[in-house]
């Protein structure tokens, strides 16, 4: 693997450490590894709880790639038919019988964020962590699963201000929307992470996957739900607005290491269609 790293802590503790420079962007081959540790860890019956953890103190994962022409992907269809890949795999990361846990330092934002939402527990440097969903700047709405999600969680008037304000949002404010479960100062996060994901990890698995088992239908979205947003966000990409969009996004530094990509949602909306 390229761009995640398995590390196994114990029979029943993953550690899934994420690096893809300069921004650690989310793309095809981010899907194919994500999909061979998700198969893995449904065929473990010892797997109690996965970590998702980035390498990178600035970006946990900064957005899709929008260079990536889905070609590394060929061959390789959705498990449910009317899926795009990147949702289809974050559904199985929702499904997934062992608990996950996403460690956020640094920005998580589009479908950063979204893969964050199809975690389990989200906890959040205090001081580092940046969460959003900007894609109203671009003129599409989120389509890996952040309309169906974030209004679960933190209510539809928020969900609404955090897609349609298309800000940033930093760890104590995430923290008090119900965008993640708990902001923890930096200097404590790692020590925070590691007791929680320690502690549970030493319970009994049966435990953690049957209740896993009854709160996941009472919570997940309908997966036809996520593919009618999946085909809005993929019908928005074509249009020349959103295009046009892009073109001035990326002359001005979006993908790359910087001030675009550092204050993404203000940058972002210079370019934001009018139609």
């Amino acid at each position: 693997m390229t761009q995640l790293t398995l590390t196994r802590s114990s029979a029943s503790l993953w550690r899934v450490s994420i690096e893809n420079p300069p921004v650690n962007l989310v793309g095809s081959q981010f899907i194919i590894e994500l999909r061979a540790i998700l198969e893995a860890a449904e065929n473990d019956p010892d797997l109690a709880v996965i970590l998702f953890e980035s390498a990178d103190p600035d970006y946990f994962l900064a957005h899709w790639d929008l260079a990536d022409d889905g070609s590394a992907l060929a061959g390789r269809p959705p498990l449910v038919e009317g899926l795009t890949p990147f949702t289809d795999v974050l559904i199985r990361l929702s499904k997934v019988p062992a608990l996950t846990v996403s460690a956020i330092r640094g920005r998580a934002r589009g479908a950063g964020s979204e893969f964050v939402l199809a975690t389990d527990i989200r906890f959040a440097s205090r001081e580092r962590a940046v969460l959003g969903q900007f894609e109203v700047t671009a003129g599409a709405i989120p389509g890996g699963g952040g309309v169906a999600r974030l209004p679960r969680l933190v209510g539809r008037g928020r969900a609404l201000e955090i897609m349609a304000g298309g800000e940033d949002f930093d760890g104590e404010l995430a923290e008090r929307y119900g965008y993640v479960n708990r902001a923890v100062p930096d200097a404590e996060f790692e020590a925070f992470v590691d007791a929680f994901v320690t502690r549970v990890s030493g319970f009994s698995v049966s435990t953690i996957r049957e209740l896993k088992s009854e709160v996941d239908p009472r919570t997940l979205p309908e997966e036809a739900e996520l593919a009618a947003q999946a085909r809005l966000f993929l019908a928005a990409l074509a249009t020349p607005e959103v295009r046009e969009w892009a073109r001035q996004s990326f002359e001005n530094g979006l993908q790359q290491a910087g001030p675009f990509e550092e204050k993404l949602a203000e940058y972002s909306a210079r370019y934001a269609p009018k139609r």
